[in-house]
C-alpha cells in the first residue's frame, strides 16, 4: 500500500490493489473544507486517474464526514477570495462526477453544504444510520451542484430540500435517492470489498466507457457559470456572515 498525507495533512490518500482511499482529515473541525483540503481532494482525483484506480473511496476522520465550507477565516477573506474558494470546490465536484472509475462516499455524522455536494457527485453513496444532511448554499445566494442534485433525486425533492435548507436524515436521503444504501460503519469493509470486486469486473477502457456513457457532461460549463454568476454578486462575504449570524441566533434562542 502507498499512503501519503497532502496539503498539510488535511487529506490522507492511500492506494492499494487498485483502490484509492481518501480520508478527510480535519476531525477537530468536523472536516470542514478549507483551501488545503479542497486542493488535497483535487489531488486525490488526479492521482487516482493517473494510477488507473478501479475505485475511489471517500471517508471522514473523527465524528463527521464533512461539516461543509470552512467559515472560520471568513473575516480574513475578500469576496474575490471566497469566489475562488467556491470555484475550486466546483472544480473538485466536477472531477469526482466525471471520474473514469466508480466513486464511493462513506458518510457518518454531519454531512452539510459542500460535503453533501461531494457525496452527491459520487456514483455510490452509503451512510450510517446516524448521518444527517443539509445543503444551505442558497440561503446566502450560492448555486452549487443544484443541477447535478436535480438529476440525482428529481425536481420535487430538490425544491423540498433546498427551499428551506432543512436538515434531513439518512432514511429520508435514502428514500429520495440521495443515498444508494444505509449501512452501519461496522459493515463498511464489506461494502468496500463488494464495490472493489464489482469495479474489477471490467477492463479499464470498458470501465471508463461505462462511466462516460452513463452520465451527462453537457452542462459542466453551465454548472460552473451558474456558480460563478451567483458567487460574483457583490457582498458575498456579507451574505455568508449574515447566514452564520442567523445560525448563532437560532442556536441561542
Amino acid at each position: 500500500m502507498t499512503k501519503h498525507n497532502t496539503e498539510q495533512n488535511a487529506v490522507i490518500i492511500a492506494h492499494h490493489n487498485g483502490v484509492t482511499t481518501c480520508t478527510l482529515n480535519r476531525p477537530d473541525k468536523l472536516n470542514a473544507l478549507n483551501a488545503d483540503m479542497v486542493e488535497g481532494l483535487v489531488q486525490t482525483m488526479r492521482e487516482a486517474t493517473a494510477k488507473d484506480s478501479q475505485l475511489v473511496v471517500f471517508q471522514g476522520a473523527g465524528r463527521a464526514f464533512c461539516a461543509g465550507f470552512d467559515l472560520s477565516d471568513l473575516t480574513d477573506m475578500s469576496d474575490a477570495d471566497l469566489l475562488l474558494r467556491f470555484v475550486r470546490i466546483e472544480t473538485l465536484l466536477q472531477a469526482i462526477y466525471t471520474a473514469p472509475m466508480p466513486t464511493l462516499a462513506l458518510v457518518h455524522g454531519r454531512c452539510f453544504g459542500a460535503g453533501a455536494d461531494i457525496v452527491a457527485s459520487c456514483s455510490q453513496r452509503i451512510a450510517s444510520p446516524d448521518s444527517s444532511f443539509r445543503m444551505p448554499g442558497l440561503q446566502f445566494g450560492i448555486v452549487l451542484g443544484t443541477r447535478r442534485l436535480t438529476a440525482l433525486i428529481g425536481v420535487e425533492a430538490v425544491r423540498n430540500i433546498l427551499q428551506t435548507s432543512r436538515v434531513f436524515d439518512a432514511e429520508t436521503a435514502h428514500s429520495c435517492g440521495f443515498l444508494t444504501a444505509i449501512a452501519a460503519r461496522d459493515d463498511w469493509d464489506q461494502n468496500i470489498a463488494k464495490a472493489t470486486t464489482d469495479a474489477a469486473v471490467l477492463t479499464n477502457p470498458s470501465r471508463h466507457a461505462l462511466m462516460q456513457q452513463t452520465r451527462d457532461d453537457r452542462y459542466l460549463d453551465a454548472d460552473m457559470a451558474a456558480l460563478v454568476r451567483s458567487a460574483s454578486q457583490p457582498g458575498l462575504g456579507a451574505r455568508i456572515a449574515a447566514y452564520v449570524a442567523s445560525l448563532k441566533k437560532t442556536s441561542t434562542s
